[in-house]
């Protein structure tokens, strides 16, 4: 990115020591340089700083500033807090929220680098990155997601003083055991408008109250010899909308026995994990442009003379840390770094921009020797996601560079097999293997509630598509089962199908409710 210095602006700062004076003039330099030089479109931004304890509070409760209480916040919180008091773990440097305006929460133990490292990084990387990501203007309400969240705060602590913490508590556990299966993955949801489910709440309530719902004329009768067939079962299982992959939608809409309030309830914790369902399809995007936006105004804060050798130094070893990546037989391995896979992908696009080989000229036509870095950064940002990006723009190069190579997955091989490696043969394979370890659809079980038992006992069958022969763990299925048991009220049974010859592998019976829980 060729750039035409301006005369040196003067010192910013000078020395390791922060005041909100300083912070103001770092704030609005990073703004000029991000939004006049760079072209970035964030959110307005909120800075607050925060202590280490405020820090590891954010942490137990996903990040979110307003919350409703749970246990296992509490649990989360005792944990991170004891890790990193005896020195275990570190904090980060920052939380951001992915809202309108964009609430940017810098630590307070940060040097004044550190927090214009994490101003630029958060406040104008991940800012313009939530705002104009498709997935996440698709699927979010930055405008409404605050105002939402302090509604759930408020009608969850109301429904504890007025039903019992326990009874709320329990709603709570189960609705979070199925948090992951409470999302719609797959087809194109409507804008999440939260300012309007805070107006529809109350209507919702209402109506609730003086519908009528299919399963209730599906009561079972004692057997007083009558043909009691029901030739409308399909009919009714189709006004269902079965099958149904999203579980607390389902439990929602159509469990026979949970009163207004736990519907309300599980509709929440639905919300919130839609809400941050972008986020975990987008972890390499999201952290790479933020990491590629802090590293280029750093950078030309210290081109322009705003900031201080030292500085800059002091930025370049925190930065490295962030984007560090041990060897697969380091001991500090633990996968890859999505920092450094991100920003590694943008760097390496920046080449192939402005000085591209005969190779690249090949692999990228459209972009190579385009000099259009940041055009070609704000269409990746914008229009893919961790699977398609890594698809698209992993290049041979980076791939020789880090040395990937592709391990065939087969659990009833006596020994791993390279497959592939980072060779004219393997590129493609080793990329699409990549790939694939960040498409959710393969990670995460597809359950789906398929036939509901209308005219009998209204037991629940829900089906597991086993994807190469990855069956559910025993234990954690069973507890969890118990939990949606306990939700809808009667029996449920789980059985895990093979995705592409449709046999049955494996069933959990019956799963039954505890009468005294819900």
């Amino acid at each position: 990115m060729a750039r035409d210095l301006k005369p040196d602006a003067g010192l910013l700062y000078d020395g390791p020591d922060w005041d909100y004076g300083r912070v103001r003039r770092a704030f609005d330099a990073i703004e000029r340089i991000a939004v006049d030089e760079m072209g970035l479109e964030p959110y307005p931004s909120q800075v607050e700083v925060i202590s280490s304890e405020q820090m590891l509070d954010a942490y137990s409760s996903m990040g979110m500033p307003l919350f409703y209480r749970h246990w296992s916040f509490g649990k989360h919180f005792a944990r991170d807090e004891m890790l990193y008091r005896k020195g275990m773990t570190g904090l980060a440097y920052e939380i951001v929220i992915n809202s309108n305006p964009c609430l940017c929460y810098i630590m307070e133990e940060n040097t004044m680098t550190m927090q214009t490292l994490v101003m630029a990084h958060a406040a104008f990387g991940h800012s313009h990155f939530f705002r104009n990501n498709q997935l996440f203007r698709e699927w979010t309400d930055a405008e409404s997601i605050l105002d939402y969240l302090d509604f759930a705060k408020r009608y969850i602590a109301d429904c504890e003083e007025r039903y019992g913490h326990a009874a709320v508590e329990r709603v709570l556990d189960a609705a979070h055991a199925l948090m992951t299966h409470g999302v719609h993955r797959y087809p194109r949801p409507r804008p999440l408008n939260l300012k309007r489910e805070l107006e529809r709440e109350r209507e919702r309530q209402r109506f609730e109250e003086s519908s009528f719902s299919d399963l209730w004329r599906t009561l079972p009768h004692r057997d007083t010899g009558e043909d009691r067939s029901d030739p409308d079962l399909d009919a009714r299982q189709g006004r269902l909308g079965l099958p149904e992959e999203n579980l607390l939608y389902f439990l929602e809409k159509h469990a026979p026995r949970l009163a207004p309030w736990q519907r309300e309830v599980l509709r929440i914790v639905r919300l919130v994990a839609q809400y941050f369902y972008p986020q975990k399809q987008t972890k390499v995007m999201n952290e790479g442009c933020a990491t590629s936006v802090h590293y280029a105004i750093m950078t030309r804060l210290h081109e322009t003379g705003q900031i201080t050798d030292g500085a800059f130094m002091e930025f370049l070893h925190a930065h490295t840390s962030v984007v560090f990546q041990p060897e697969f037989d380091d001991p500090r391995y633990s996968g890859i770094n999505p920092y450094a896979l991100g920003f590694g992908i943008l760097k390496d696009l920046e080449r192939i921009c402005t000085a591209p080989t005969e190779e690249d000229r090949r692999w990228f036509p459209d972009i190579a020797g385009s000099q259009d870095v940041l055009g070609t950064w704000k269409t990746a940002w914008a229009e893919y996601r961790d699977e398609s990006f890594i698809l698209q723009f992993l290049s041979p190069r980076l791939m020789r560079e880090w040395r990937l190579f592709s391990v065939l997955d087969d659990t009833g091989a006596d020994a791993m097999e390279v497959e592939a490696i980072h060779d004219e043969s393997g590129f493609r394979a080793v990329r699409r293997a990549l790939a694939t370890h960040y498409d959710l659809a393969r990670h995460e079980p597809d359950i789906q509630v398929v036939d509901v038992d209308l005219a009998g006992d209204r037991h629940l069958i829900l089906e597991h598509r086993v994807v190469d022969g990855r069956l559910l763990e025993p234990g954690n299925t069973r507890m969890v089962l118990h939990h949606l048991a306990n939700l809808w009220g009667y029996p449920v049974t789980l059985a895990e199908v093979d995705a592409a010859s449709e046999r049955e592998l494996n069933r959990f019976q019956d799963i039954a409710p505890d009468p005294t829980v819900i």
